[in-house]
């Protein structure tokens, strides 16, 4: 197995020039970079990790902290911060925390002790002081999906309290007078803002916004709020949900039509993020969609301008516009009117 001392000699220059083509490619010049590079490829020498890691102070990977990697909206956050990493060839460490703010505060300090270069977070709740600290010893972070709130650090979200808005504007717009809205814990800060937007919206137009607080936002809690709800008299019943998420809306549009509920006749559903299970659902779902590769995308290029120009970087609290995509689990029925 080839040696760096080898890779010095054949490229003709020293072991620490190659430790920079390595580890600070930045230092080297163009032409010097291109000779050490080929020497790598014709000897096949392939760097120890923990060695580059010791040398550069850092390791060629960066942490990705999510609540839920079995929902697909963060699966879609982390392929486009995947996509950044890969053009800087660093590798992604995902973690999920699992909704746990004590889980999450452990990886994050498992991050930091394996010296990576920076760390992408959704978090449980705020931001805390764990994560106020990491910043402080020198670990770039930067928030995604989830505003930051102050100025010492980076976030890239999308503006919830106008997705939960148009949600509602189009089942207004539709004749909807009694809406009800769907997801919890309520103080989940992009829940509590989709609520907002709704209940605004619902009130300026002389309607009523019933909420439905669920314990979580996957499929078990939707089935179990879908059920009481299409058990309760006909009466009594909003004509129309809107679901804090689209595993939430599909979980309550199958437990709907189980109970014998015609989705939109008698009840239409809209959702949030716009998977791409909502188009493929047996009742194409209306959605807010979330450009969740783009937020992905966005929040390393962040966080990797933040690596790799501390000094010039300027801390941005990037916020993308939701839109409504309208399908056939709110549409108006034949016979309304």
């Amino acid at each position: 197995m080839a040696r760096i001392e080898d890779v010095a000699v054949r490229a003709g220059v020293s072991v620490g020039t190659v430790s920079n083509v390595l580890n600070r490619p930045q230092a080297v010049s163009p032409a010097t970079r291109a000779k050490v590079q080929a020497a790598i490829a014709e000897l096949g020498y392939v760097p120890h990790a923990a060695a580059r890691a010791l040398v550069a102070g850092r390791t060629s990977t960066i942490g990705l902290v999510v609540p839920e990697v079995t929902n697909p909206f963060f699966a879609d956050l982390a392929r486009g911060a995947e996509d950044v990493a890969d053009e800087h060839d660093v590798t992604v460490m995902l973690y999920n925390s699992d909704k746990s703010a004590d889980r999450e505060l452990r990886y994050l300090g498992q991050l930091e002790t394996q010296r990576v270069q920076g760390i992408l977070v959704t978090p449980v709740r705020q931001v805390t002081g764990g994560m106020d600290a990491l910043v402080a010893r020198g670990t770039p972070v930067v928030l995604l999906d989830h505003p930051a709130g102050r100025r010492n650090i980076c976030s890239v979200t999308v503006d919830d309290h106008t997705g939960g808005a148009l949600a509602a504007t189009h089942l207004i717009e539709r004749g909807h007078r009694h809406i009800a809205f769907v997801g919890g814990p309520l103080t989940v800060v992009q829940v509590g803002a989709r609520l907002a937007g709704a209940r605004e919206v619902v009130e300026a137009a002389g309607g009523t916004l019933e909420v439905i607080e669920t314990r979580g936002l996957g499929v078990a809690a939707a089935r179990t709020a879908a059920t009481d709800f299409a058990r309760r008299p006909a009466a009594t019943r909003p004509t129309a949900m809107f679901c804090a998420n689209d595993i939430l809306a599909l979980g309550a549009l199958q437990t709907a039509t189980r109970e014998g509920l015609r989705v939109p006749d008698d009840l239409a559903i809209v959702g949030y993020d716009d998977i791409d299970f909502a188009a493929a659902a047996a009742v194409p779902l209306t959605s807010v969609r979330q450009p969740r590769h783009q937020l992905g995308r966005v929040a390393a290029q962040l966080l990797f301008e933040e690596i790799h120009e501390p000094a010039q970087h300027g801390h941005r609290q990037v916020v993308f516009q939701p839109e409504l995509i309208a399908r056939e689990s709110s549409r108006v029925p034949a016979h309304a009117g």
